[in-house]
């Protein structure tokens, strides 16, 4: 099989989350700056089988994209246009940063840790990859 990668795509850096092989489990993968992205992107996917794509879809509490989404859609267009054959899906993001600021705080992790926004960035991309993971195996009992 091949991996699935996530992206919390934000207009300075975005965090990246993989899963392995199996697709069974998420893990953060690293944070780049935005406008290194696409790059990133198509180096990795080079180098590492992936089977598609995920982005965090940026939704407010009344169900509409938030103001974010006018950045990633280009991104995404742009995406596209560079591995037409790869299925990329927007997944719902709402509260991965709260979860990931609460992940960070469970874990043990010191407030100078838990203020990287780097890190919480990673953190949200792994929990929107796991999240989708879970949805899968679920909807296939």
């Amino acid at each position: 099989m091949s991996r699935i990668l996530a992206i919390d795509y934000g207009r300075k850096r975005t965090g990246i989350a993989v899963s392995d092989t199996l697709q069974m489990i998420a893990n953060g993968l690293t944070t780049v700056p935005t406008h290194q992205l696409l790059t990133f992107i198509l180096e990795y996917v080079e180098k590492e089988p992936v089977e598609r794509i995920l982005v965090g879809l940026p939704k407010q509490m009344n169900n509409e994209v938030s103001e974010n989404m006018k950045h990633i859609e280009p991104f995404v267009r742009s995406l596209k246009k560079k591995l037409p054959e790869m299925p990329i899906e927007y997944v719902d993001e709402r509260f991965t940063s709260v979860l990931a600021h609460r992940t960070m705080l469970e874990a043990g992790l010191k407030k100078k840790d838990r203020q990287n926004k780097a890190l919480v960035d990673e953190i949200s991309a792994t929990i929107i990859l796991q999240t989708y993971l879970e949805n899968k195996r679920f909807s296939n009992y």
